[in-house]
């Protein structure tokens, strides 16, 4: 295998291999390939039916003609029987049975034209049909695989997203907000059982006693005055 040959089928397989990826990932590319393909198919057995129907036309006509010349040519012949025009007659037969002969081609070769016309088109139309099948799959397929790699789109940048970076900050607002609360009830505590504490107590409850001594004081007094006053209203009225 001479290097250039060896050249061209690295580069047709290198090709190959690169389309072939392509396809993968736009699957329309392959779908438009397949169509285009046919529709190209399709293109020539058309142009190849024409040419059957063309060739039917001439047979139709090649055999109208033959039977016309065959009408004639019996009438030839009769009037040369009638005539005694026995070597005429001979040629005019002789031309009736090429005539027929051809005529019989002709209806024959016309017969397999018709089959093959009929063959001709039932594949234009299965391939018309094939046509359209591929073009709704393309849709669909397309349509499918555009919704799928949008969801799995969509599920991996679910998969990558990482909340544990946020609920471990969370966990630590959350146990720095026990750790508070727990040193302040220690706080409490702690206050509650010192000297400090107690004392603060006494403190308060001297307090209390205090500002209830100054209230009964105030009560008393007021209540002094109320009675010296009424007694003083008594005397006047004597």
């Amino acid at each position: 295998m001479g290097l250039l040959s060896r050249m061209y089928n690295l580069w047709t397989g290198f090709l190959s291999i690169f389309v072939g990826n392509l396809e993968t990932k736009r699957p329309e590319i392959a779908y438009e390939n397949a169509i285009n393909s046919m529709t190209e198919k399709y293109a020539k057995l058309k142009s190849a039916a024409a040419g059957l129907i063309k060739n039917r036309t001439k047979l139709e006509s090649r055999i109208k003609a033959a039977e016309s010349e065959l009408g004639e040519l019996q009438m030839q012949i009769d009037v040369a029987v009638e005539r005694n025009e026995d070597e005429v007659a001979v040629l005019l037969l002789e031309k009736q049975e090429s005539v027929q002969a051809d005529l019989d081609s002709a209806r024959g070769d016309l017969a397999q034209a018709a089959k093959d016309a009929e063959s001709a088109k039932e594949s234009l139309n299965g391939i018309r049909v094939e046509i359209d099948k591929l073009k709704t799959e393309r849709d669909r397929v397309v349509a499918q695989i555009n919704d799928a790699t949008a969801r799995k789109q969509i599920q991996e940048q679910l998969d990558g997203l990482s909340i544990d970076d946020d609920v471990k900050a969370l966990e630590n607002v959350r146990e720095y907000a026990e750790r508070v609360r727990a040193e302040v009830q220690i706080g409490d505590e702690i206050k509650d059982s010192s000297l400090e504490g107690k004392l603060a107590d006494i403190r308060a409850a001297t307090t209390s006693t205090r500002a209830q001594a100054k209230l009964a004081a105030l009560k008393a007094k007021r209540a002094s005055a109320q009675t010296t006053s009424a007694s003083a209203e008594v005397e006047k009225s004597l």
